[in-house]
């Protein structure tokens, strides 16, 4: 009798014990800026003619069940946001014609299609100046400029056109492992080389993009969720790129491959 009693209290144990440590299940998209967008990146799509590409996306997409959506909004939008959620999911087809960003394209149709309930802005405004070309000149900065030629060559090899491999394959390569090292590549690491003998310009700028990373990736962190919840979170190829590392360090959340949802696969 005791022998039972102390098994099933060890057991218990290993249960409570792994139900503490379950982590919350977070699916990363990053994806390139539909319609307009002041970033200094863009990639020229059109939305409107490949309407059916999208929602191909979508549906795959909506197989993960998010609970939660999370935008590369910011957060002072909170309120309208959820007021266009709302008249999306009430008229999704009436609506549709009003949005041309992922925000409306994909994000409140993949909510609608899994029943998301909760949607949040989680930007963070900070500018930076990625191109410091006027202060490489002038320090005569040879190694920030190869890094430029570099990234250009890559571009040409890791940018997967949609136009011409569709949208489901052009999101698979910008969620590739390839790919997120790129856009530091082309976001900040070129700027580790145009400082001065005194002073940091460069990575001043691109401590400016982490921190706008850091900040948004804590605007994620504010949203109350639980391990039964299930984050999906859209933005920019480049924001993904550093959400992956957060988040594949994180002791809360655990990061799905984007790859399980848009590879073809009948058993989701």
């Amino acid at each position: 009798m005791t022998r039972t009693i102390l098994i099933m209290a060890l057991l218990f144990g290993m249960f409570n014990a792994q139900a503490q440590n379950k982590k919350i299940k977070v699916l990363n998209l990053g994806v390139f800026h539909m319609g307009y967008t002041p970033d200094a990146h863009s990639t020229e799509y059109d939305e409107k003619s490949n309407m059916d590409q999208i929602q191909e996306v979508n549906e795959l997409i909506a197989k993960f069940k998010p609970t939660i959506i999370m935008i590369e909004e910011l957060p002072k939008h909170q309120e309208e946001v959820e007021k266009s959620y709302q008249a999306y999911l009430n008229d999704p087809e009436g609506e549709k014609a009003n949005y041309e960003t992922e925000k409306g394209l994909m994000a409140f149709e993949i909510g609608r299609l899994a029943g998301t309930k909760r949607i949040y802005c989680i930007d963070e405004s900070m500018g930076y100046g990625y191109n410091q070309d006027k202060l490489a000149e002038k320090l005569n900065a040879k190694t920030y400029f190869k890094t430029n030629r570099i990234t250009d060559e890559k571009a040409t090899k890791l940018e997967a056109d949609p136009k011409k491999v569709g949208l489901r394959k052009a999101l698979l390569s910008d969620n590739s492992q390839a790919y997120r090292d790129f856009m530091y590549n082309c976001n900040v690491d070129h700027l580790f080389y145009v400082n001065s003998e005194n002073k940091f310009e460069g990575v001043d700028q691109a401590a400016r993009f982490y921190q706008r990373n850091l900040r948004m990736f804590a605007n994620i962190c504010k949203i109350e969720a639980n391990e039964n919840d299930r984050i999906l979170i859209i933005s920019g190829s480049a924001h993904a790129a550093f959400f992956h590392d957060f988040l594949s360090r994180s002791f809360i959340y655990e990061v799905e491959t984007v790859e399980k949802y848009l590879q073809p696969n009948d058993n989701l």
